[in-house]
């Protein structure tokens, strides 16, 4: 089962919406070219991720960024 994204929070200025992720991810798609050369994904599988930084987008620091395990927080 797919895990659902970390809910995030800003300790600093209290921010729960807006914040930029770093991440690198390793998948796996199936790729179906047309006749004509487009390309369309039709599956991506998701084989890791490992999140490498997140700042909040309204104070601009990533020190005071948490991860929020209740989503009613």
């Amino acid at each position: 089962m797919p895990q659902a994204p970390p809910r995030y929070r800003c300790t600093t200025c209290g921010n729960l919406t807006r914040f930029d992720v770093v991440a690198t991810r390793r998948t796996k798609e199936f790729h179906h070219y047309s006749v004509g050369g487009e390309l369309t994904v039709e599956s991506s599988e998701l084989l890791d991720e490992e999140i490498e930084s997140v700042t909040c987008r309204w104070c601009s620091t990533g020190s005071g960024v948490v991860v929020v395990d209740d989503p009613e927080a």
